[in-house]
């Protein structure tokens, strides 16, 4: 991997929060790759969540493996990119840094009540609401050390884009 790899920017939060909307919004602004996080997810992690049931740790270790690997990719063809991934815990962040200086975090934050009307409104996705509960319990707000990129959901997609554009000095 080169010492210098382009960025790739992980938008990160727990569900509802719009990290697709903008991700994909983000990396088209910039003309970058974007991933969905959600399609590294193997079948099983699908049917689980659309059943309602949170998922492990150990659920999680494949597809935080498969998001560090399209993390890797970029950084040997000397692309940057754009990924969503709720990066809920410290330990699933620190994995998606773990030897990748380029990984920059952006953590959207709203309210519980904002995110559940997003979700509630929201069909065809396989994240229920009963499943918010979850992701707050399992939510590890970044703390300042992590140098993560907070940003408001309370804006337009594309003000929160032009936000993080001008607060990560994108161009």
């Amino acid at each position: 991997m080169p010492d210098t790899a382009p960025p790739v920017i992980v938008v990160m939060g727990v569900a509802g929060t719009g990290k697709t909307t903008v991700g994909a919004l983000l990396a088209g602004r910039l003309g970058w790759s974007y991933a969905e996080a959600d399609d590294f997810h193997p079948a099983a992690n699908v049917a689980k969540m659309a059943a309602g049931e949170p998922l492990t740790d150990e659920d999680r270790a494949p597809w935080l493996a498969a998001i560090g690997r399209w993390i890797d990719e970029r950084a040997a063809a000397g692309t940057p990119g754009v990924v969503s991934c709720s990066g809920l815990r410290r330990a699933y962040r620190d994995q998606l840094r773990d030897g990748r200086p380029q990984v920059r975090l952006v953590f959207l934050e709203g309210s519980r009540e904002l995110i559940t009307r997003r979700l509630t409104a929201r069909h065809g996705h396989f994240m229920r609401v009963e499943m918010l509960d979850s992701q707050f319990a399992a939510l590890e707000p970044p703390q300042p050390d992590e140098h993560v990129t907070v940003v408001s959901i309370d804006a337009t997609p594309e003000q929160i884009v032009d936000e993080i554009v001008s607060r990560s000095r994108l161009r």
